[in-house]
Order: structure tokens, then sequence, then C-alpha cells
């Protein structure tokens, strides 16, 4: 096995995490846990496991090659047609919690949800109740099963939509995660080869669906909540450029890289 992994590994030369991707692959063909992988070397290789390398050596991610990402504290279903959810945007969720300290907010606002990744990550922080919505029903269908399966069906609604058009109410979170990828920008063969484009690309700058927020926040956010948007580590400024032109304010904060990632956005007057 140790000589398996060690293939492997050298075959994923490409992706910065090969050893990872390649324990992950291989505790996926075990139908183990990684962590019981590594605690117990000492397991013949499954034959499944060369077919799931030639996936992965084909930049196939790795969620979609294991159905299966974590994210926060809970474990999500994912696959083609959903965004793979990413470390970095759990930084939302550590500026929320920030801004509500030791209250939590009741109701909860998912603005392009995909598999339900930042709803149903805050849903299992605060015993809060919380829409999503995505324009995409393959995605949308991946976060009703995550919702059955983590439970939370009965405080996670997720419709369809186009951001949050048809609206009428207001939220104490607000989570967004737009596409803001600008269409000429060069992204990794497994990025834009397989992840949908619909939730990556935003326009030649990036910020086409940063506008739209921009008009809608100030109507879906209560009067004590906030919003934690998801950011491109160069687009702070113009982003927050445009909230500040509907009455909204903006915090940065960063990733654990040290790079800019999210806005944390209030009402200017609130009231």
């Amino acid at each position: 096995m140790r000589a398996a992994l060690a293939e492997a590994t050298a075959r994923l030369a490409f992706s910065p995490t090969a050893r990872l991707d390649a324990e992950l692959l291989m505790a996926h063909a075990l139908g183990i846990e990684r962590s019981r992988l590594l605690l117990d070397m000492a397991r013949a290789v499954p034959p499944a496991f060369a077919a799931l390398v030639d996936r992965r050596a084909a930049h196939e991610p790795v969620a979609y090659i294991t159905g299966t990402r974590g994210f926060w504290t809970i474990d999500l279903a994912v696959g083609p047609g959903a965004l793979v959810p990413r470390p970095d945007s759990e930084t939302l969720l550590i500026a929320a919690a920030g801004h509500f300290g030791g209250d939590a907010p009741a109701t909860v606002l998912d603005l392009g949800t995909g598999p339900g990744t930042l709803l149903l990550a805050a849903l299992d922080e605060w015993p809060a109740r919380g829409l999503g919505i995505d324009r995409s029903a393959v995605a949308l269908d991946y976060a009703r099963r995550n919702a059955e399966r983590l439970g939370m069906a009965d405080r996670a609604r997720f419709v369809r939509g186009d951001w949050a058009a048809a609206l009428d109410a207001r939220f104490d979170l607000v989570l967004a995660n737009p596409p803001y990828i600008g269409t000429g920008e060069t992204l990794p063969d497994e990025v834009r080869a397989h992840e949908p484009a619909g939730a990556l690309f935003a326009g030649a700058d990036g910020l086409d669906d940063y506008r739209v927020l921009a008009r809608q926040l100030p109507r879906l956010i209560a009067p004590s909540g906030c919003a934690a948007v998801e950011i491109g580590h160069t687009q702070a400024k113009s982003v927050a450029a445009l909230f500040a032109g509907q009455g909204l304010t903006s915090q940065i904060h960063r990733d654990l890289g040290g790079r800019d990632r999210c806005l944390l956005v209030r009402l200017a007057h609130r009231g």
C-alpha cells in the first residue's frame, strides 16, 4: 500500500495536494475514513484504486470521484453540476460568528447555495432556520439530499431562483459565494473543465453578480443583521465600492492564507 500511494502521489504531481489526493482515493476504494487508513497501512491495495487514480490523473476533482467533501463541521455530497466546497469559504462563517458573538441568527439566507454548503454549515453552527437559493436544479438536488442526510430538512428550504429577485423578507444572516472569476482568467483544468461555469464566471471583470447583489442586499439584511459575501482576493476595494453605493458598509476578513476573502456587510443606517 505504501508503494501504491507513493506511485499515485508521483503521478498526481500536478496537484498541490497530491499525497492527500492519493490517500483520499485509497480510503474511498477501501470504504473507510482516511484517518483509519493512516492508522493501518498493512492492507492489500483494493482493485478499484487504479481506476480512481486514472480519473484523478485526468484532472477530475477528488470530491467528484469520492462523491463527498468536508466543509466546516459537516460532510457534503457533491458531484458534477455542483461547485466543490472550498476551505476558503469557511471565512464567511468565521466572520459571521464574530458579528453575532454569543448570540445566534434566527434566520439565514444563502444566495447561490450550490449543494447547500454555507447554509447547512450555518444551521449546524446555530439553531436557525434557513433558505437556500440557486439557479441550478442539479445543485439544488444535492442541497436537498444533504439537508435530509444531515437531519436538517425541517430547518432548511431550497428554491430555484435568480438571486433574491423574488424575495420580500429580511434575514439575520445573508451568505453568498457568487461567481467572481473573469471570463478571460486562467483556471486549473480540474476547475474549468469539470465544475459548472455558471458558478464560476461573472463577466469580463468578475463583478457582474456583485452588481446584482449590491442592489438586493439592502432589502434583505435585518437591521441588526449582516451579510457575509465571498470575494476574489483582489476584489475587496471594487466590491466594497459597489456596496457603498447602495448604503452598505463593508469590513474585510482574510482567509487562513492571509488573502482578502470575505466582506462582512451591514446596513449603514439601521432602523
